[in-house]
């Protein structure tokens, strides 16, 4: 099983022609995805199998002004038929040292409380378990 991560980069959107079953929770739009890449600030990152993208982290820099600068990783997902192969580490074990090279200090993540896999994945690297509340309003 060959996988290649790769880092997307405005102009690579012919990398989402083939997406794999579970890589993302929605349909990727072609606009949102373009809009996403051009802003400074945001990354994304595929996992590439048999020209397939089965894997996708992505991530976005938070600069304060009494804060470490930390990196947020927004998105990890692999395809269901891609999963417990070692891609969604690879994936954020890349973002995490994209994060350090791009000088965020910290890096954090969330998941459900329920996503067995995920927390396992996540409590498996050196970090840091949070207990948070998050708050969702519709705009």
């Amino acid at each position: 099983m060959n996988v290649e991560i790769r880092r997307v980069a405005a102009g690579d959107e012919a990398l989402f022609a083939r997406i794999a079953e579970g890589v993302f929770d929605e349909p990727v739009d072609a606009a949102r995805l373009k809009a996403y890449l051009a802003e400074p600030g945001h990354f994304m990152l595929v996992a590439i199998a048999e020209g397939e993208t089965v894997g996708q982290a992505a991530a976005v820099i938070h600069r304060h002004p009494d804060k470490a600068t930390e990196l947020y990783i927004d998105e990890v997902g692999v395809a269901d038929a891609w999963r417990r192969k070692g891609i969604a580490r690879r994936l954020v074990e890349e973002m995490l040292q994209l994060g350090r090279s791009l000088g965020c200090e910290e890096a954090w993540l969330g998941t459900e409380h329920d996503n067995v896999p995920a927390r396992r994945l996540y409590e498996s690297f050196d970090a840091d378990r949070e207990d948070f509340v998050m708050y969702v309003f519709k705009l």
